[in-house]
């Protein structure tokens, strides 16, 4: 019987065995899409109205990002984790090139002082959203490939700090001071999630904290941003315009809100409200109910995140579970920094909250990057199967070795 079962373990291609998706994290984050094309629906009607392009201009074109999201999602779904690991280095020079694209008269198409988009014709793509993701590969490979040196040593850290340093700069060129500080975070996040030891980062911390400080304030508009944050209604109508009406929409709602669709503060009073606000509105309408809901289905798909890689990496899968240890920094820090700005405990960073602003280049990212995650879980429970299947009398084997 020994030998009839290791022959058909042999025949059974890797390919073939058996794996399962992550149903929590599915579930969460289509509710929370869903509920992001509800609430981007109600923000945006005055809006589009305003702009002659019908009520539900802004609507159908983020349920089209919605759709390709999804495609991207499930092709992410069915790509095997050795292809990006393979690759990562390539994906690096993408992101460089992707940043320095924007920066190329004729490519870049610059938007309220900021150029950050791809010129594609009809419409754009912020690189950055894809830069996110392609750091999060990156890193996960680096700290794969240096291990030991990340765990044990200084010049460990330094190498893809190094790497962090260059990406921030361009984009700071551009200038996205919010996206440069939110990489800073995603890249800091994975390298102690890697074992870095707690001595070299708070150092490094240390020293790096001077530097965003001195490029916080190198701006006019940021030093604008940071005065008006500390007391919005000081000068209401300037620079705490948007502050302050964000604030006003979320003390209107109280409770339970005003009810789906009856915002006032949409109609032209709160500046950017289906996009970097949009949690302004949902606090008009839905009140602290709603705050709450949109709070719980970010902490499960972050949690699903950071369980998942976990499993992974307790698995020996060390790449996959970075993956998605990156991807649910990135999403936790976004979602926090995007809501603690619209609840003024957070200087405005221009962030939106992921699968519920309207906005294609990070609709479309966001959904890749689940798609990737579903895809660690996917690999992890075959993986889970594979080792049942190599001991089927015996003990389990321990975590972390392989079956």
């Amino acid at each position: 019987m020994a030998l009839d079962f290791g022959a058909s373990v042999q025949a059974l291609r890797h390919g073939e065995l058996p794996g399962q998706y992550d149903l929590p994290l599915a579930l969460g984050a289509t509710v929370l899409a869903a509920f992001g094309l509800v609430m981007v629906g109600s923000a945006s009607i005055a809006i589009a109205e305003g702009d002659g392009a019908g009520p539900f201009a802004i609507l159908a074109k983020h349920a089209v990002f919605l759709c390709a999201g999804g495609l991207l999602a499930a092709l992410a779904m069915r790509m095997p984790l050795q292809l990006l690991q393979d690759n990562s280095r390539l994906l690096l020079m993408l992101c460089f090139l992707l940043l320095l694209a924007v920066l190329v008269p004729g490519l870049g198409r610059r938007v309220n002082g900021a150029t950050r988009w791809l010129n594609l014709g009809p419409m754009g793509f912020q690189v950055v959203e894809a830069v996110k993701l392609l750091l999060v590969v990156y890193m996960a490979s680096y700290l794969v490939r240096f291990a030991t040196q990340v765990r044990t040593s200084l010049l460990g850290i330094v190498k893809p700090l190094a790497v962090l340093g260059g990406v921030v700069a361009l984009l700071l060129l551009q200038p996205d001071f919010g996206s440069a500080a939110l990489v800073c975070a995603i890249v800091g996040g994975m390298i102690w999630l890697g074992g870095a030891r707690a001595r070299d980062l708070g150092g490094l911390l240390l020293l790096g904290t001077p530097v965003m400080a001195l490029a916080a304030l190198a701006e006019p508009y940021r030093v604008k941003r940071l005065t008006s944050f500390l007391d919005p209604f000081a000068d209401p109508f300037r620079d705490g315009f948007q502050l302050s009406q964000a604030l006003i929409a979320v003390g209107r709602g109280e409770w339970f809100g005003v009810g789906l669709g009856g915002s006032v503060q949409k109609l032209y009073y709160l500046p950017e409200a289906h996009t970097d606000f949009i949690l302004a509105v949902i606090a008009e309408e839905l009140g602290l109910a709603g705050i709450l809901l949109v709070l719980a289905l970010f902490a499960l798909v972050c949690a699903r995140c950071f369980a998942i890689g976990l499993r992974a990496v307790e698995q020996g899968q060390a790449f996959a579970g970075y993956c998605a240890f990156g991807v649910g920094v990135w999403l936790s820090v976004q979602a926090l920094v995007s809501i603690g700005v619209n609840l003024g405990v957070l200087p405005t960073k221009g962030l939106t909250l992921p699968l519920v602003s309207a906005g294609g280049s990070s609709l479309l990212m966001t959904c890749l990057a689940l798609g990737l995650v579903l895809r660690v879980g996917f690999e992890s429970t075959r993986r889970n199967g594979a080792q049942a299947t190599a001991h089927p009398a015996g003990p389990a084997a321990p975590i972390g070795e392989s079956g």
